[in-house]
């Protein structure tokens, strides 16, 4: 009997065995799937194509032509400030000081000289100033404490720092400056455009801090800081309307200066026309046996003119409240 499977010629392993199978037929799903891979993958080779010419392009302008890139991204003028201040500096004065040209645009601001403007008056600690795109300049401010009052020869009045620098008070309200004591024993130089600032203030505004916190109805009555001896003995004298003269020590604790003085006020048994605080424990007092009690030692003082070898410029004032020294 003859078998059916006719032997493969010259086939000596399986493996040589031909095996006539079709390949499976790809599906509709299937299809589908390979070309939007494909339409992707095109996609993104033609989007990165894109970005980098787009790249090349604005590096070429811009090392051939900036100013084209400048008018492109800002060309609306500055149409707003923004002001932001821990003090009494309104939006008016900044517009004022920087005196920005008509229909500027923030491409062209050149910032540094802008910030150098704010900072010539005094009461400017410091200043940020910073561009919003696409027209807005925000203008940070961090401003100076008034601590005393400053008069000239001339009549004009000034403002002095903690840190002892001079300005012109903007914005403060009239009666936050009358509450300020005058300062007097001082000698004003010019430096630039403006003054040097008074040695010894940081100590000074210590001083005038604790009164006003421990002893608030003593601080309202101090009229007149003199300075005329803080170099020399290291003392600072303070009038007030009540007495004549109070002698406080810079080397002594300003908190224990103040309760004495405060004690001996409420104790008096006559008025009194001085007292010394700068002997430690030891609190000289001299009574005025001929004032009646209740009413002051003294009469009101005036403000105390400064001596100095300039004229003051003319700088004008505003109101409006001022917060703690």
């Amino acid at each position: 009997m003859k078998d059916t499977l006719d032997p493969v010629p010259n086939a000596r392993t399986w493996r040589q065995i031909p095996q006539p199978v079709r390949p499976r037929a790809m599906s509709r799903e299937g299809r589908k799937r390979f070309a939007f891979a494909v339409l992707k993958t095109g996609g993104l080779v033609v989007l990165a194509g894109t970005v980098g010419w787009g790249v090349v392009e604005m590096t070429n302008t811009w090392q051939s032509e900036p100013k084209r890139i400048a008018l492109a991204v800002g060309t609306a003028p500055v149409g707003r400030i923004d002001l932001v201040t821990d003090g009494v500096i309104d939006r008016a004065w900044v517009e004022g000081a920087l005196a920005l040209p008509r229909n500027i645009t923030l491409m062209e601001l050149n910032l540094a000289p802008l910030q150098q403007r704010l900072l010539a008056n005094g009461q400017v600690r410091s200043v940020v100033l910073t561009k919003s795109f696409p027209a807005t300049l925000t203008v940070k401010i961090t401003e100076r404490s008034p601590v005393a009052r400053l008069r000239a020869e001339n009549g004009r009045d000034f403002i002095v720092a903690r840190d002892g620098v001079i300005f012109n008070g903007i914005g403060y309200d009239q009666a936050m400056t009358d509450s300020l004591p005058w300062l007097a024993g001082v000698k004003v130089v010019r430096a630039g455009e403006g003054f040097a600032p008074i040695a010894g203030m940081e100590t000074v505004a210590n001083l005038l801090a604790t009164a006003r916190n421990e002893a608030p109805g003593l601080y309202q009555t101090w009229q007149v800081v003199d300075l005329a001896r803080f170099d020399s003995d290291g003392e600072i004298e303070v009038r007030s309307s009540e007495i004549a003269r109070i002698t406080f020590s810079t080397a002594l604790d300003f908190d224990t200066q103040v309760a004495r003085l405060d004690y001996v006020r409420e104790a008096k048994p006559a008025a009194l026309k001085s007292v010394n605080l700068g002997l430690g424990s030891q609190v000289v007092v001299d009574y005025d046996a001929t004032a009646p009690l209740g009413r002051p030692a003294v009469p009101a003082v005036k403000s105390p003119v400064v001596p100095h070898p300039f004229a003051f410029p003319n700088l004008s004032t505003s109101s409006r409240p001022n917060r703690d020294l």
